[in-house]
């Protein structure tokens, strides 16, 4: 997604993420844009403003009180001259003064002063994350028109794990190619009145009380997407096979176990304008499942008796009436990834199905239930692939494609 052409100012926040915003800069600048910097106080102990003077080929402001660059370039210029300000990391302080206007240095002035969008991509510890306070804070910057790219979650600096990490240079580097594409009536929520649903994780299929038929589906990457649509504006369901997952934010989730439950709770929440079947069901189930747990016996293990799951993918791509605008699939393969991929988009009558490498090693990204994802997207005009990224990034890259797919559309 090229950004050729457009005038960026980056104000880097305080904080370890700081140095991904070197990598931001270095990304922005690749797909053309010309990068210009705000580094508050915080972050020169992070970076350096030699540092992204150096990679953005330009000037790094700092203080609002220097007469040299308010007569070259005041505050106002700065957040003017520029065609979209990006906040990386937006810590929980810049946040807070965002929400509530303070203009106490150059950073949170521009912001103020400025007539233009804005991106923020938070960094914090997840305690911060979670608070109150910041949470007001968030909402009110979305409801002034700010967008948000992230946090991500893993492990952080500090040892803790969970929601706070800065989103990935490149999925930034697209929040604001798309934010600058011009295409949507609302740039921050391109999927405003849009109803979503995306299944994801395993399916648990019994075959006595204590044992069943699943897969090492973790519901990372089902998760990560319906988190994206709704942070484009969607109001998004997730329906969820068991996973040891916190909810996204801002959707609604249900929880089932069953290939058949899952198939019944996709089908109660018809219409809606986008399907993203994520989730890996079971292809089969046992016939009948054991009233009491199966012992061992001399004459050696039991027959399991196995019947076909629903197709849940198959069954609404081919509704007759009320079927989604958009039906997307996915493909988990280990070999001959892009040929099955295309045999399913076929056989599945769905509209894209997202590929993704599960082999090891040969250019995959291993075992199900890792942090990252090998994808390729197949439509009935051709193949995309996209490089290695993370499960966020992927959510995000997809959730972009999903909205410039709908652009224009009237939702159910």
């Amino acid at each position: 997604m090229t950004l050729s052409g457009k005038r960026i100012l980056l104000i880097v926040g305080g904080g370890i993420a700081g140095y991904k915003a070197l990598e931001l800069i270095r990304v922005l600048r690749k797909r053309g844009a010309s990068v210009r910097c705000i580094l508050t106080k915080a972050a020169q102990e992070f970076v350096t403003p030699l540092s992204a003077a150096s990679l953005s080929g330009d000037k790094a402001y700092t203080d609002l009180f220097s007469l040299t660059d308010e007569a070259e370039m005041g505050h106002i210029e700065l957040s003017r001259d520029a065609d979209l300000l990006v906040v990386a990391p937006a810590t929980a302080d810049l946040m807070a003064k965002m929400a509530h206007g303070f203009a106490s240095d150059l950073a949170s002035t521009a912001l103020l002063a400025t007539d233009k969008a804005v991106l923020i991509a938070p960094a914090m510890n997840v305690r911060m994350w979670e608070h109150p306070a910041t949470k007001r804070n968030l909402a009110v910057l979305r409801e002034d028109g700010v967008s948000v790219v992230g946090p991500d979650e893993g492990e952080m600096a500090c040892g803790e794990f969970g929601f706070g990490r800065m989103a990935q240079p490149d999925a930034i580097a697209d929040a604001a190619a798309a934010l600058l594409s011009g295409g949507a009536a609302s740039p921050a929520k391109p999927l405003a009145g849009c109803r979503a649903l995306v299944t994801s994780g395993p399916t648990h299929e019994p075959i006595d009380p204590v044992r069943y038929i699943a897969n090492r589906s973790s519901g990372k990457q089902g998760h990560a997407i319906a988190r994206a649509l709704a942070e484009l504006g969607a109001e998004v369901t997730l329906v969820s096979g068991p996973v040891a997952l916190a909810d996204p934010p801002g959707v609604a989730v249900v929880k089932v176990e069953t290939a058949a439950e899952m198939l019944a709770a996709v089908e109660a929440r018809m219409p809606v304008d986008a399907a993203v079947f994520c989730a890996a069901v079971a292809d089969w189930r046992v016939a009948r499942a054991g009233d009491e747990k199966l012992k061992k016996t001399p004459g050696g293990p039991p027959s399991l008796g196995l019947v076909e799951n629903p197709d849940i993918l198959a069954t609404i791509a081919k509704r007759t009436s009320g079927r989604p605008v958009l039906v997307v699939g996915f493909a988990a393969e280990t070999e001959k990834v892009i040929e099955h991929a295309k045999a399913k988009l076929a056989r599945k009558g769905c509209d894209w199905i997202v590929a993704n490498d599960v082999s090891t090693p040969a250019g995959g990204t291993g075992v199900m239930g890792g942090d990252r994802n090998t994808v390729s997207i197949v439509t009935r005009d051709g193949v995309e692939t996209w490089p290695i990224l993370d499960k966020t990034a992927v959510a995000q890259r997809l959730a972009q494609r999903i909205a410039e797919q709908l652009k224009d559309r009237q939702w159910v």
